[in-house]
């Protein structure tokens, strides 16, 4: 599964930086995994998530890309690779795939992608939080949705609203990709927070769809 659109980011400064290798002090590249010199395993680098996993940095991601180069990363720096290195070669290994899986899992969700898109670009990603809603709108559909999953009563109703809910998750995916398009940070924060919203209303919907099996 790809989204396409428009890639308007730029990786941090820190991605194109370099650092002496620990072992041979030859200059290495900041999201290297190993030194080009000696071939020493490295820590991991200042760089943000796409430097790590070595894919544009944007809202909308290539995720059969990203999963690749996620993969590829991780089986370098498996455990069986480094069995015979030292202790400390091993625990590099270990701290590099634990940044990476924390790049990957942070990436491959649209809503933390939305959120860290926001933070790098120096905003509050208001969905990280776990503040007060100040959108009417939503709080209104919050409570006529809330009130209709209360009161469903058939499969037949409740996957009507689950349809619904999904429709609505996947047009915000579509507003977000507009706004971080065009570097609308506003309007990227008050999606990221409805669709954190209609993803809980899920979440809730399939908890409501395994009572009513229960009690049929």
């Amino acid at each position: 599964m790809s989204q396409n659109g428009h890639e308007r980011f730029t990786q941090s400064p820190e991605a194109g930086a370099v650092a002496p290798c620990w072992s041979c002090r030859q200059p290495v590249a900041a999201r290297a995994l190993f030194c080009h010199s000696c071939g020493a395993v490295q820590a991991p680098g200042q760089v943000d998530h796409f430097a790590r996993l070595g894919v544009q940095p944007g809202f909308d991601l290539d995720l059969d890309r990203l999963e690749k180069q996620y993969l590829g990363f991780q089986r370098s720096m498996h455990p069986d690779r480094f069995v015979t290195k030292t202790p400390k070669e091993r625990a590099i290994a270990e701290s590099q795939a634990v940044s990476m899986n924390a790049a990957y899992e942070t990436l491959k969700d649209p809503l933390r992608r939305a959120a860290y898109l926001l933070e790098l670009a120096g905003k509050t990603a208001a969905v990280d939080k776990d503040q007060t809603v100040h959108d009417p709108e939503l709080l209104m559909e919050a409570m006529e949705a809330r009130e209709a999953l209360s009161e469903v009563a058939t499969i037949d109703d409740l996957e009507k609203l689950q349809v619904e809910a999904g429709a609505k998750a996947i047009d915000l995916l579509s507003q977000l990709s507009k706004a971080f398009a065009v570097d609308d940070y506003e309007a990227a924060n008050k999606a990221a927070t409805r669709m954190k919203y209609w993803r809980k209303f899920l979440e809730e919907s399939r908890a409501r769809r395994v009572a009513l099996e229960d009690a049929e």
